[in-house]
């Protein structure tokens, strides 16, 4: 796998949310003319982009923010987590409970609570900006 998509309304926030989890800026860009609207189906793109790499550098996730066409908004939305579709990207983390307080300082907010499964993780999901939602792990012992 290359990378994970996910779009953005703001950009710098989805940034500093995703920085805050120790991926790594790797560059930004702006995308458009005939290439980029054949590959994805929409005529008119012209998109915002940064590339951001996980610690461990086996993976990537891409922000994006659409200037044109416009972005399409989802119903209900912040959907719940049995929606169809991609709902969440898990990140494994050496200290749940002090990641989720970091992440609050950039709107991550909690979907339920943390919970710990049997003796083996310490897991949570939070929403962040853009409603994106991020789970977390913490491997216990």
């Amino acid at each position: 796998m290359d990378n994970v998509a996910i779009i953005v309304d703001d950009l710098a926030a989805a940034i500093a949310f995703f920085r805050e989890l120790g991926l790594e800026l790797e560059g930004e860009t702006t995308i458009e003319g005939p290439a980029v609207d054949q590959t994805i189906g929409l005529d008119g793109v012209r998109c915002d982009i940064a590339m951001l790499r996980t610690p461990d550098g086996h993976g990537r996730v891409e922000l994006s923010r659409f200037q044109t066409p416009a972005l399409m908004r989802t119903e209900p939305a912040d959907p719940p987590v049995n929606t169809r579709g991609l709902t969440r990207v898990m990140f494994a983390v050496d200290d749940l409970e002090d990641t989720v307080a970091r992440l609050r300082t950039h709107g991550g907010e909690l979907v339920g609570g943390i919970a710990r499964y049997e003796d083996s993780y310490l897991l949570c999901y939070l929403r962040g900006p853009s409603g994106i939602m991020v789970g977390l792990a913490e491997q216990l012992g």
